[in-house]
């Protein structure tokens, strides 16, 4: 990533492509959900690159739309669920190198919503000094953003919550922000077994089974419950002034 501090860039994949793609979408007027022809509970209009955040109080999108901000370990497969959430191949770059990302991106959806894409935590051949800088770009934003909704903290179906997931998690009730728990990469255990791993997910986080969504970037399971539940977020008020 480049351009620490800027605002919106004209350039880049992400951009390019929530642009061009943006033009074919479908031309009913504009709603977060679909009407009854469709199953789909978001059909996506419009996407926009709206621009990232480089450091705790540097610049960012003006806060005037609901957000909802996705978290997660770095290899948890967080940007090809934001890919296959809003129906793109390159919405957010799918990186080879676990880290790399070091922004808070955001992106607007339908001129009604911004999702905001966490840096991923946790990857062990990051620095000290770099881990803590993204922590606190992390935390101040959680703390301060006032048009936030809630969060969606993802963790691997595959394996128990991490230090850094359960620290995450922590920090989230503590905060008292509404959170969506899902579980990622269930396309790689056996389908008998994912009930069984979801629940003791669930269990670990203190959280009930049926509160954990199951998701696969690859079948595109869970994929409309997810985006129902952002759309329920979406439309409460921020918990802050409720």
């Amino acid at each position: 990533m480049s351009g620490e501090g800027q605002g919106p860039r004209a350039e880049g994949s992400a951009a390019d492509i929530a642009r061009d793609e943006s033009r074919q979408q479908d031309p009913r007027p504009s709603s977060l959900v679909s009407g009854p022809a469709s199953a789909d509970p978001l059909v996506i209009r419009r996407l926009e690159f709206l621009g990232g955040m480089a450091q705790a109080g540097g610049w960012r999108p003006e806060p005037t739309l609901p957000e909802v901000a996705f978290a997660g370990r770095s290899n948890v497969g967080k940007s090809a669920l934001l890919n296959r959430l809003v129906r793109r191949k390159a919405l957010a770059r799918v990186s080879k190198t676990p880290g790399r990302t070091r922004e808070i991106n955001f992106f607007g959806v339908n001129d009604q919503f911004v999702l905001a894409d966490l840096p991923g935590y946790g990857y062990a051949r990051i620095s000290k000094d770099r881990k803590a800088g993204w922590w606190s770009l992390i935390e101040r934003y959680l703390r301060e953003s006032s048009q936030l909704r809630g969060v969606v903290q993802l963790v691997d179906a595959r394996h128990d919550p991490s230090d850094e997931d359960l620290l995450m998690f922590d920090f989230l009730a503590d905060l008292g922000a509404p959170t969506l728990v899902v579980a990622t990469k269930v396309d790689k255990l056996r389908r008998a077994d994912v009930a069984a791993r979801v629940g003791a997910l669930a269990d670990a986080l203190g959280v009930d089974a049926e509160q954990t969504i199951p998701f696969s970037a690859v079948t595109g399971q869970g994929r409309d419950e997810l985006a129902a539940a952002i759309i329920a977020l979406v439309d409460t008020p921020p918990w802050r002034h409720s």
